[in-house]
């Protein structure tokens, strides 16, 4: 009797034992990467993301951010690679700073081919946008959702830019990308490449004149305290972020999960995008109440930026795929 008493224990604690196990294993935690804290929509973009899962998983999923790229010791630009290796589960990342493993991603950097925000989604939304995402998951990332960095401007400490003239000889900081750098050789500007760590210093000391960022990040980082007293809405080119999660982790998913985390990186992404739209005239206002000048440019203006950076488009083209920039040209054209 007591020895089936005993038996009957151990298989209860061994049932229990086991029941724990599984459930452990049930709950989930991934990293996800991201440049921009909280502070910026960027990082809010990633929040919002995680606390969607968290919900409609019931807690069974938890996406735990890791801002400032704290995975990648600061290197911006090692992120996708980390997340092909696996080393990152997912990320809300900018093309900019994947596009040296994905070329097709420097679309979305070459100058002026997005006059407005019609432009950018007609090009995200579209065929130009579907090729975007095959080239990113042939490179063993699975691309989710659309986000949106926003419009870059140009700032400087020097005069107000409304020509291309203007930018003789600005030293520019820029980020570690090939086409930035074409972009404002092109322009007559000394474009300078240096992570976002350096840029600020650099601008405080005038080791360079000026910088080009979204209005979000012009807002929020203060980059009027550093001398940039001229800002010039230009819309050179618009900085999409795409939410993406590692081969690896998407392989080992079920199903269920996997419609989960993407329906939630799809609503993160269109809230993000509504917000950070609906944000800009409040970040204008607040610019230019700091003494920010704020240039903006004609239809005649803009022309003339369009003009002197053609030859950008024949070297990057080929580079991008002909087929991807007519899509989206294509797209601009008839949005």
């Amino acid at each position: 009797m007591t020895t089936r008493r005993f038996t009957g224990l151990s298989a209860a604690i061994a049932g229990a034992a086991l029941l724990c196990t599984a459930l452990t294993a049930q709950a989930r935690e991934y990293s996800v990467s991201t440049v921009l804290s909280d502070a910026f929509p960027w990082g809010q973009a990633a929040e919002k993301w995680a606390d969607l899962v968290e919900e409609r998983s019931e807690g069974r999923i938890t996406l735990r951010v890791y801002p400032n790229s704290q995975l990648v010791n600061g290197d911006q630009t090692r992120e996708f690679s980390a997340m092909r290796q696996g080393l990152i589960d997912m990320a809300v990342g900018s093309t900019i700073n994947w596009s040296p493993q994905v070329p097709q991603l420097n679309l979305f950097s070459l100058p002026f081919l997005m006059p407005d925000y019609a432009a950018v989604d007609a090009i995200t939304g579209g065929e130009a946008g579907e090729m975007i995402f095959e080239a990113i998951e042939s490179r063993g990332v699975k691309p989710l959702a659309w986000g949106e960095n926003g419009f870059r401007e140009l700032s400087n400490s020097k005069l107000a830019i409304d020509s291309p003239g203007d930018l003789d000889g600005l030293k520019i900081r820029v980020v570690g990308s090939p086409l930035f750098q074409d972009t404002f050789t092109a322009l007559g500007a000394n474009p300078t490449q240096m992570s976002w760590a350096d840029a600020k210093p650099a601008l405080t000391t005038g080791a360079v004149d000026g910088q080009e960022n979204p209005l979000s990040v012009f807002d929020v980082a203060r980059i009027d305290q550093v001398g940039q007293q001229y800002l010039t809405l230009w819309h050179y080119m618009n900085d999409p972020l795409i939410f993406a999660v590692s081969q690896r982790v998407w392989q080992q998913m079920p199903e269920e999960d996997r419609e989960l985390l993407s329906q939630a990186a799809e609503d993160a992404g269109a809230w993000e995008i509504e917000m950070s739209r609906g944000q800009r005239d409040q970040r204008l206002a607040d610019i230019q109440s700091r003494g920010v000048e704020v240039i903006e440019l004609s239809d005649a203006q803009r022309q003339a930026f369009v003009d002197a950076t053609r030859s950008v488009y024949e070297e990057w083209t080929p580079q991008i795929g002909e087929e991807i920039v007519s899509s989206a040209r294509e797209a601009v054209a008839n949005r």
